[in-house]
């Protein structure tokens, strides 16, 4: 399994960590003065990128005259950490790659040094950044924690077989469907997404215009944007797609054997459709002939329509820095150091991964979006996004000037979404609707139902 699940999965951070504001200090800028050694935890726990950060942090301490350690944390185990850490004072002083629902979670129990994330994204440069990063990283007008990178959601397309079928490009609610229709029965599955897992849903449901909750706590998913969202997705899967449970791994393996036409992955999927990634290899049967061919006859829709074909915007992962209320005064300047001097070398971790949040400099505006293009991708590192997809997909990743979506932070309710990974009442409504247990509208109502009870039990 590849380890960029780690970073959607901090939200489960949710936070069991309720009341441990007390034992963290008082959230703002003040920092502790320092005990020598600048802690870093990061939840990219691939011991390459590991390796990257260390060499980062190793070259900052040196100038900077400190001791540096950088901790890898598996997402699994970090809400655990978090608890006993902050319960005994000992916090470390940045953590790298937190997904927006523990950026919100770790806020709404005062662990966050508020006042940092902005300072530093001052002295590089507002407007380097992409407005939509910040402005999910902003939760009542405070920016929580400094944007690195994203990865959407995309819905990739074999542009090969939408062509010989006469089929427009799968990009909105209506196309998508159309195609499914129209590629049913001719040997292909026309659709692979995800059924144990909400990633697919949410994305699809935020291009209709379904949201989790509205500013004043409100619950809205059983809103009739919501229902339609459920009508949709119960269509596609129960109708167009493999039967049985599909997840990570088996919506990759159908893309990747060309056995399905369609499929909802995220943006890691790029380098190994290049036949650049040694664990995962296209093995369709042009593949063995040119093990590019998927990156080749591949289209990518990263801003998809509703049912109305209004495009609202992206769904995409937030990869933060966040500095805790207790850090050494040298976790600013690490961070800055890391998002300028080196952030060349914190995007090439994984690439096609991590699309860059930060843009460029003032004096070059889209220096780092020109240096992600050229960066080696997969394990092969030895040729790079550039040499296999056009301009247009490319632009599409970045999403330089649209709107990043995501259920409950925008609305200042990051908190509830980290509790929800807690109780998993999207994917249970998910499962008894794909099972036929419940309607779309019952599940609509069955997760809207639950979502207001474990509101209500974080108060």
């Amino acid at each position: 399994m590849r380890s960029f699940r780690a970073v959607g999965a901090i939200g489960a951070v949710a936070l069991a960590a309720a009341g441990l504001a007390a034992c963290g200090g008082e959230a703002g800028g003040d920092t502790a003065e320092g005990d020598g050694t600048l802690t870093i935890w990061t939840l990219e726990d691939n011991p390459d990128r590991v390796a990257i950060l260390e060499d980062i942090a190793a070259d900052f301490g040196a100038d900077a005259g400190v001791e540096t350690a950088v901790v890898p944390v598996d997402a699994a185990q970090f809400n655990a950490l978090l608890v006993s850490s902050a319960a005994s004072g000992d916090l470390p002083d940045v953590m790298a790659a937190l997904g927006l629902d523990g950026v919100g979670a770790m806020a709404a129990n005062e662990l966050l040094n508020t006042d940092a994330p902005a300072e530093i994204v001052d002295t590089l440069g507002v407007d380097t950044f992409n407005p939509a990063a910040l402005d999910l990283a902003t939760v009542d007008g405070t920016l929580l924690a400094v944007p690195s990178d994203s990865y959407p959601t995309v819905l990739f397309y074999r542009t090969d077989l939408f062509e010989a079928a006469g089929l427009d490009a799968p990009t909105d609610y209506d196309s998508i469907m159309a195609a499914a229709e129209e590629l049913q029965g001719t040997g292909v599955t026309p659709f692979a997404g995800f059924t144990t897992e909400q990633g697919d849903f949410q994305g699809l449901a935020l291009a209709n215009g379904c949201e989790l909750v509205q500013e004043d706590g409100t619950v809205t998913l059983d809103a009739p944007e919501c229902v339609e969202a459920f009508t949709f997705y119960d269509d596609l899967i129960t109708e167009h797609s493999f039967a049985g449970e599909q997840d990570w791994d088996a919506v990759r393996a159908s893309y990747l054997s060309g056995q399905a036409a369609m499929a909802m992955y995220s943006s890691y999927l790029l380098d190994e459709l290049a036949g650049q990634h040694e664990n995962f290899v296209p093995s369709c049967p042009e593949c063995a002939a040119d093990p590019a061919f998927l990156a080749k006859n591949s289209g990518v829709v990263a801003d998809i329509g509703g049912s109305d074909g209004m495009v609202r915007g992206q769904f995409r992962m937030q990869s933060d820095w966040a500095i805790t209320v207790t850090a050494d005064p040298e976790a600013a300047d690490f961070v800055t150091y890391a998002m300028s001097d080196r952030y060349l070398d914190v995007l090439s971790m994984a690439p096609e991964g991590k699309v860059p949040d930060r843009l460029g400099t003032e004096e070059n505006p889209t220096e780092y979006l020109d240096g992600w293009e050229a960066l080696p991708i997969g394990t092969a590192k030895e040729q790079t996004l550039a040499d296999f997809y056009p301009p247009d997909v490319l632009e599409a990743l970045t999403n330089p000037e649209g709107d990043a979506l995501w259920w409950g932070v925008r609305q200042g309710h990051a908190e509830l979404l980290g509790a929800m990974l807690g109780e998993l009442p999207v994917e249970n409504a998910m499962n008894d609707m794909l099972t036929d247990a419940n309607t779309p509208e019952e599940a609509a109502q069955q997760a809207a139902e639950q979502v207001r009870e474990i509101q209500d039990s974080i108060g």
